[in-house]
């Protein structure tokens, strides 16, 4: 259909290694790593002046200043071709373009990029594209109100581009088959508006390379193919990134069917998918210079995004109306007493909201319709069948395809979306879309039997003639944003049935519980009560053991003193831990050790502070192990302070970690290592019995440089 198209009537020619050229341009292949010219397309030693070029270096032919500029595109990472300048010949003026190449994928043949491909093109500089025409077609692009607006903008913005007889806007659909949607062509020719081409016109392979090659173009379609010379049978030259690649001779007599002569493409892609074309045809022989196709490549791209931009604007339009739609519902099934009640009394509106021509729900045997619907006995049967898939929605405009019986209703359901609740019950909400009978205008009969000559050899189509065909069983299509309220709508419905009966469980359960409640209020008093106790006992001893520091002289014990004081921190801080919480059986390890390294750290001095981290995970512990893992920590971290670093400050770090079922507490510093603690101490002795208390485990390892300490114990159940 389009004028770029390798259009075979099989997915089997190899296009990508046609041989040849088309003979306007000239085609150099040469070896990446020294630029030696090993094959050459076109009429090389004319246009020039070289007649012994095999072998010869790259810049004998294009000159020294274009060859460096080839060598520093070969030194870079893989690409896009890339425009490398223009040259002077004796054949003329010609752009100069390169790109990396490699032989074909044939038997043992290497898959490297060892080859680099220089095109020479025959210049176009009578008349180079207007760039702030481009920007004012642009702008008419970004003005545009609906994507058919945008669609015809793009016609003609391409055809005062290209200076082409007909251009088309060509857009793919599900089944790859095609549509022109908008087109802008000189008076007297035969429009193709509307049309549909079928999948077959273009086969897997050119779509492949029209992702990859977002240009083409045919100057003109009556050539001879300029061979590459000499010929390594065996080795071809994958020429699928070359811009003069010879076109199918399929396509080319393709073309003339259609009574034209030139013809070019820009692809249209969206994330790596080929959404359309823009197909350009010309009734006489018309090149397209180098410069026209970059700004065709540039337009198109920005084509590409704005589809994108105004197809995700309707979806958010539309899926703002129906979020309108789903919390009106929400609103509707708090007031009612009974869900399936209603939405028996709304069912109206949820037709409404869908654009559906029917709905019905079904609730165990009890049918509710609005609208055009299927009988009863048809509906049980479709949500009988609903109730076997395994899908939670399930949409198609095409239901006859899926579910035969549906072919007694198609006049009322061609198109179902349906959502099953309960398969027990049976509980399910379906809508329905009747059949929407659709004349399709194709460009020549899609379903003639290929034409093929007398060797056998398949022939492309002769007849561009609009064929109608009209389409039945098929309803309109179900938008995502659609499916996507649907499937929001079943999330909605399960929650509120689950979240009312939950609520009666709830009431139930309150009654039950409210002596027990009143139970744990008094216990939650007492705990209460006796935590201000400990905390008084607590803190007396705390002043005390500071009273006594003070008056006595001697640095040891104002030391033993200072780290008694910790100890009983460590104790007093679980216990307000434990009063400021809501729980009284479990804590937050985490908050637990952070609150604790504050407090230890405090009483270190000022000077530690900036050299602590903590990296700490919320995990819970009963309660009955928090007090003997905080003076696990205080002793640990008083033993950095006394031994890693001879009294100064230095790097602490205090890590809580899960392990299995259990917890991992760990503290390193970076000082003196392995063999610094004083074994058999008062502060050791607590810590060992503190462990075997937990049923845990205590180790040291060298922390290169430092030591590391690792406790490790469940977080709940002591083990004797």
């Amino acid at each position: 259909m389009d004028g770029s198209t390798e259009i075979p009537l099989c997915d089997n020619e190899p296009i990508h290694i046609p041989g040849s050229i088309q003979p306007h341009g000239m085609l150099l292949v040469a070896t990446r790593d020294r630029l030696a010219v090993m094959q050459a397309a076109g009429d090389i030693e004319t246009r020039l002046g070289i007649a012994d070029w095999q072998g010869a270096p790259l810049g004998a032919l294009i000159g020294a200043a274009l060859a460096d500029r080839v060598l520093a595109f070969t030194e870079a990472p893989e690409g896009d071709p890339v425009f490398i300048g223009r040259l002077q010949a004796p054949g003329g003026l010609y752009d100069v373009s390169a790109h990396l190449a490699r032989f074909a994928d044939v038997g043992d043949a290497r898959q490297d990029t060892s080859l680099v491909a220089v095109e020479l093109e025959p210049a176009l500089i009578e008349d180079p594209p207007q760039f702030d025409a481009l920007e004012r077609r642009v702008g008419a692009f970004r003005r545009t109100q609906s994507l058919e607006a945008l669609y015809e903008a793009a016609a003609r913005a391409f055809r005062l581009l290209t200076r082409f007889d007909r251009v088309l806007v060509y857009r793919f659909n599900s089944d790859d088959a095609g549509q022109v949607v908008a087109e802008d062509q000189a008076p007297g020719l035969h429009s193709f508006m509307g049309h549909y081409f079928p999948a077959s016109d273009i086969p897997r392979q050119a779509r492949a390379l029209y992702v990859r090659n977002l240009s083409r173009a045919i100057p003109d379609i009556d050539y001879t193919p300029a061979p590459l010379r000499p010929a390594m049978p065996g080795v071809p030259v994958d020429l699928r990134d070359c811009a003069l690649r010879s076109v199918s001779p399929l396509h080319l007599q393709y073309m003339a069917n259609m009574g034209m002569r030139a013809s070019a493409s820009f692809s249209l892609v969206r994330e790596g998918t080929l959404w359309g074309l823009v197909a350009c045809h010309n009734v006489t022989p018309k090149r397209m210079g180098y410069d026209v196709r970059a700004a065709g490549r540039l337009l198109a791209g920005i084509l590409s995004r704005e589809i994108r931009a105004k197809e995700e604007a309707e979806f958010y339009r539309q899926r703002l109306r129906l979020r309108s739609f789903e919390d009106d519902v929400l609103r509707v099934m708090a007031r009612e007493e009974s869900l399936e009640a209603a939405l028996s009394r709304h069912i109206s509106e949820m037709r409404r909201a869908l654009d559906a021509d029917g709905v019905a729900m079904v609730s165990g045997t009890e049918i509710v319709r609005d609208g055009i619907c299927p009988t009863d006995a048809q509906i049980d049967g479709l949500v009988t069948w609903l109730a076997k898939g395994s899908d939670a929605v399930r949409a198609t405009d095409r239901l006859v395809e899926l579910y035969a019986p549906a072919s007694e209703f198609v006049a009322e359901g061609a198109g179902m979306l349906g959502i099953l609740l309960s398969a027990e019950m049976p509980w399910a909400v379906i809508w329905f879309r009747a059949e929407q009978v659709e004349a399709m205008r194709w460009a020549g009969n899609p379903h003639l039997e290929k034409e093929r000559g007398e060797s056998g050899q398949l022939n492309p189509r002769k007849s561009f003639a609009e064929w109608v065909e009209t389409v039945r069983g098929r309803s309109r299509r179900w938008s995502l944003a659609e499916t996507e309220a649907a499937g929001r709508l079943r999330g909605a419905l399960l929650e509120a049935r689950q979240t009312r009966r939950m609520g009666q469980l709830n009431r139930q359960l309150t009654e039950l519980l409210h002596d027990r409640t009143l139970l744990l209020r008094q216990k939650e008093f007492l705990v209460g009560e006796v935590n201000h106790r400990v905390q008084d006992s607590l803190e007396l001893v705390s002043s005390f053991l500071a009273m006594q520091a003070r008056a006595d002289d001697s640095d040891s014990v104002k030391t033993a003193l200072a780290e008694a004081g910790r100890r009983v921190a460590a104790v007093a801080l679980v216990h307000k831990r434990l009063y400021r919480g809501e729980q009284v059986d479990v804590i937050d390890a985490g908050r637990y050790v952070e609150e604790l390294c504050g407090d230890t750290v405090a009483a270190m001095g000022p000077d530690w502070q900036k050299h602590v981290s903590l990296d700490l995970a919320p995990i819970c512990i009963s309660t009955e192990r928090a007090v003997p893992i905080g003076l696990v920590l205080t002793e640990l971290m008083i033993n950095v302070n006394k031994y890693a670093y001879g009294g100064d400050p230095g790097p602490l770090e205090v890590r809580l970690t899960e392990a299995r079922s259990g917890f991992q507490l760990t503290v390193a510093d970076r000082g003196v290592g392995l063999g610094r603690d004083a074994v058999g101490g008062f502060g050791s002795r607590l810590m060992h019995a503190l462990v075997r208390q937990l049923g845990g485990e205590l180790r040291f390892e060298n922390n290169r440089p430092g030591l590391r300490a690792v406790l490790s114990a469940e977080t709940s159940g002591a083990r004797e």
